[in-house]
């Protein structure tokens, strides 16, 4: 498989509140003396900022790849799935990470930007980009090759 473009965006606005999240429930923890749910809390509050703190796309000739931060949570596409896609720019209520819109599933960890994929069942999934026109070319000679061979 020869991979044809990778990507990685990181999320900035997220890492950065994450991480303000995670002082001021470590500030928590010494003051409540480690109260379990404080621990919880700011357990939850570090698995998030290491799965959501980037995104990786990669391409190659059969598939696209998202890889969430420490690659927990993955994703592929088949290309021989896909109708078509373009390029798109989310509304800010879309929000990031991983949830469902009114266009189909949306994986975003920042911006706006994002490549809409539109398969042969129906179905759409937007994958949030800071490299839309990169990923678009790609895509496009990705499909052109899986079309040859």
């Amino acid at each position: 498989m020869a991979q044809q473009y990778r990507h990685t965006q990181i999320g900035y606005f997220l890492s950065v509140l994450y991480s303000i999240l995670v002082l001021f429930m470590g500030y928590l923890n010494i003051m409540t003396n480690f109260n379990p749910f404080t621990l919880l809390g700011l357990l939850g509050i570090l698995i998030v900022l290491g799965v959501f703190s980037r995104l990786t796309v990669i391409v190659d000739d059969q598939m696209i790849k998202l890889e969430f931060g420490l690659r927990i949570i993955r994703k592929t596409f088949p290309l021989k799935e896909i109708e078509r896609y373009r390029v798109v720019k989310n509304p800010w209520y879309y929000g990031w990470g991983i949830r469902f819109t009114p266009r189909g599933w949306l994986y975003n960890v920042s911006g706006f930007s994002a490549i809409e994929l539109q398969m042969k069942s129906g179905k759409l999934y937007r994958i949030g980009t800071d490299d839309p026109e990169n990923l678009a070319t790609a895509l496009q000679s990705a499909l052109n090759d899986s079309q040859i061979g």
